[in-house]
């Protein structure tokens, strides 16, 4: 199957136009007409080779959504002509025990990447979202609710479910102060989230100009992080904090906010490791955990939440000869909040 995309053909070139064949439908397969990609920074991570060598050309792209245009042999779960989504893996070893409970996104033997890796076999390059249409098994993509702007729902499939996932997993709910801690792609998905599932939810953000932001996503509280000292007014007070921030931050006096038996959730990557104070962790049982994306189940169930509640990624559609340019304003952080490809422009 030919596919029209946007390809990097080099470490830290210019994306361009690209022409490609898809893999042969297998048995399970489904056949995807894309509508939106969205852009990730990790896609910008991986294009200019920030992670360690990669494949080229490398077609980026794990925020896809889409309707199905053809079904192989064996498909149940889906049929053509429905609303579909797929993330940032394609596929697993399907028989450790993470991936038998539905937690893929751990397999032991690693999880596929829906780009810049090889497919099961070995041998099959791994081409992502930024094109025009996809293959994937129909047990590593979702239905996509009916009700929700396209456009809107391609970032869920990974800013959307690396905040829901953690929620979920550290029990955010009524009774329960939750901080996030940023105000970018990732963050404002989790303020959303947060205050959905009934938190009492504050953000934490350097851009005071982003409090009205943040209210309107449903923030209880926003805190400025310029001044420290509004930190330190809040010690033992949250349950649960989510840093979705890339930077290098001093974690400290966000442990010191964390009440008995709280936990800071580490999602963003930063460049270098965090210099932690034992003695704060000790003081009070807090914990500093980690999360990452979710399996195909919650995948599923987040936007069915979603649907529930009309939540979607707050956007800026762009065409594909901007992509680029996007990447540069993604770095700078200069985009409300996730920037999102229309694929009818590839």
């Amino acid at each position: 199957m030919l596919a029209k995309g946007y390809a990097v053909k080099a470490a830290k070139a210019p994306l361009e136009t690209f022409v490609f064949e898809r893999r042969q439908m297998r048995k399970h397969d489904v056949e995807l007409e894309i509508a939106y990609a969205g852009i990730c920074h990790s896609d910008i991570h991986q294009a200019r080779e920030e992670w360690g060598p990669a494949i080229f050309p490398m077609v980026p792209g794990h925020e896809i959504v889409g309707k199905v245009t053809a079904i192989a042999d064996g498909v149940t779960k889906f049929k053509v002509g429905d609303l579909i989504g797929v993330g940032v893996f394609i596929d697993s070893c399907r028989n450790c025990e993470s991936c038998k409970k539905g937690l893929e996104q751990y397999c032991v033997e690693g999880m596929t990447g829906t780009y810049n890796t090889y497919e099961r076999d070995g041998k099959t390059v791994a081409m992502g979202g930024y094109s025009d249409k996809f293959v994937i098994n129909e047990e590593y993509a979702v239905h996509v609710p009916q009700n929700l702007d396209l456009a809107g729902v391609a970032p869920l499939m990974c800013a959307g479910i690396t905040l829901y996932s953690p929620l979920k997993n550290w029990k955010a709910g009524p009774g329960k102060k939750v901080g996030i801690i940023g105000l970018g792609g990732l963050g404002h998905m989790g303020v959303k989230f947060a205050s959905a599932l009934g938190a009492e939810t504050t953000v934490f953000s350097h851009s005071p100009s982003k409090e009205a932001d943040a209210k309107k996503m449903g923030a209880h509280h926003f805190v400025s992080t310029k001044d420290v000292n509004n930190l330190k007014k809040l010690e033992k007070q949250y349950d649960l904090l989510l840093n979705t921030v890339s930077a290098d931050i001093d974690l400290e006096p966000y442990l010191q906010m964390l009440k008995l038996d709280g936990t800071l959730v580490v999602i963003g990557l930063p460049g270098k490791p965090y210099a932690i104070n034992a003695g704060t962790l000790l003081g009070q049982r807090r914990s500093l955990a980690g999360s990452m994306i979710g399996g195909i189940a919650q995948l599923q169930e987040m936007l069915n939440f979603c649907g529930e509640k009309s939540i979607v990624s707050d956007v800026e559609v762009i065409k594909a000869d901007y992509i680029n340019t996007a990447y540069d304003r993604t770095v700078a952080s200069d985009v409300k909040y996730r920037f999102v490809i229309d694929a009818k422009t590839f």
